[in-house]
């Protein structure tokens, strides 16, 4: 029995929020300061859930119900990407749908900001579909080169698939892959430098802004939904380099939870070293991502011909 196949969700769904804590420790080390508890954000949900939701008589089902589906949409998002090569649920073009469930989730988010009948929520979902519709293609096409240089459109079979010898022929493709995947990593995520998590400036959020209306429990699963997308297209990345070394069961699945924890350190130091792009310059960012993944696949073309 392969462990990995059966331990991948549970271990998101536990260790997802810890990559928050790891990520606000890392900040607060760069910064000289002793930071909060790696475990602040299980305390924060767990503190949310347990208090009372307050609703606008503006708002509609639509506005109560997105949190749970965006929940939802995550979760079967998260069974369909492999941990150290295998994954609990797998199917030919099961990477289309892996996006859509992205879609979906965003989505129901925008809509649910714009229940609340707020212009101030409206220009925050605004943002929040034109920047997608450049993250969206980078993080595509991405994975369509590595599906083509692992010769599967599924998302088992092209991360199982990468090897070492794929590595010493197509490594800057490859590696232009992993980059532009980090780059939507970062946005779809409301990292810094595309957005602040943290930020209470009106003019500049973007994510923040769409769930200002949210409160108690509705906000606590906003919240985990969101330490779960951080996961899951983390893993992704993780992915490219665990899956390369033909790392397997228990070993690999170890070795994929510190790399896990390698990516928060990382996204960490980035957030230190790099101030948030003017809103102007995001989308040349993101179209920066989307043509890292045009030269990658030109290149796992070449390659595979």
């Amino acid at each position: 029995m392969d462990i990995s196949r059966y331990m991948a969700v549970p271990l998101g769904l536990i260790m997802a929020p810890f990559l928050l804590g790891v990520i606000n420790r890392t900040k607060a080390f760069f910064a000289g300061r002793d930071g909060s508890p790696l475990l602040q954000a299980y305390f924060d949900i767990w503190k949310l859930l347990k208090k009372d939701a307050v609703y606008s008589r503006t708002t509609t089902w639509i506005f109560r119900m997105a949190p749970v589906i965006g929940l939802a949409a995550v979760i079967i998002a998260m069974t369909l990407v492999p941990v150290a090569g295998s994954s609990l649920f797998t199917f030919r073009g099961d990477l289309i749908f892996f996006a859509y469930c992205f879609g979906l989730m965003r989505f129901f988010t925008v809509v649910a900001a714009l229940d609340t009948g707020s212009s101030f929520e409206g220009m925050g979902a605004s943002r929040e579909v034109h920047f997608s519709t450049l993250a969206e293609p980078a993080l595509l096409l991405g994975l369509i080169a590595l599906s083509k240089l692992a010769g599967s459109f599924s998302l088992s079979g092209m991360f199982g698939g990468l090897s070492g010898s794929d590595w010493m022929g197509a490594g800057p493709a490859i590696a232009l892959v992993a980059i532009a995947i980090f780059i939507v990593f970062l946005a779809e995520n409301s990292r810094i430098p595309v957005d602040d998590p943290n930020t209470h400036l009106e003019l500049t959020m973007i994510h923040e802004v769409m769930i200002l209306d949210y409160s108690g429990p509705d906000l606590g699963i906003v919240l985990y939904a969101a330490s779960l997308k951080l996961w899951v297209l983390g893993a992704l990345i993780v992915n490219i380099f665990v899956c390369a070394a033909g790392l397997t069961g228990a070993v690999g699945l170890a070795v994929f939870a510190g790399g896990m924890f390698l990516l928060a350190v990382i996204v960490g130091i980035v957030e230190s070293m790099m101030a948030r792009l003017s809103l102007l310059k995001v989308p040349q960012f993101l179209i920066g991502a989307g043509s890292m993944a045009v030269l990658a696949l030109i290149l796992v073309l070449r390659f595979v011909k």
